[in-house]
């Protein structure tokens, strides 16, 4: 049987195993299905939103993790700096966070961003 960790996809860094993504959050899932890349959460305990998100980027085999708390969402990539994530967008905007999620995608993919404002 193949573990699902072992198929490329983008991770979603959750702090434990009983967090659940938070309904809101649904607009950046409808963003990277859009683009039509795997996404899974993944269990990362760490407390830092950013440091749990650049866990997520290296633990995927594509390179691209997301990491949220109660005000924001970050996308991080694995080549970057830890402490300096790709994006970092508040999450008051189902617009944004949808763009977002697309351009978590689009990185994958090698395709020009959509424009977050």
């Amino acid at each position: 049987m193949t573990n699902t960790m072992d198929k490329p996809a983008i991770f979603i860094a959750v702090p434990t195993a009983a967090s659940d993504l938070p309904v809101t959050l649904k607009p950046l899932l409808n963003g990277i299905e859009e683009e039509a890349i795997p996404v899974q959460t993944k269990v990362i305990a760490e407390d830092d939103v950013t440091m749990r998100t650049y866990q997520a980027a290296l633990a995927s085999r594509l390179s691209v993790g997301i990491g949220f708390d109660d005000q924001h969402v970050v996308v991080h990539y694995k080549n970057l700096h830890a402490e300096q994530p790709l994006f970092t967008v508040t999450r008051d905007s189902a617009d944004r966070l949808r763009r977002l999620g697309a351009n978590a995608a689009r990185l994958v993919k090698g395709v020009p961003f959509k424009t977050l404002d």
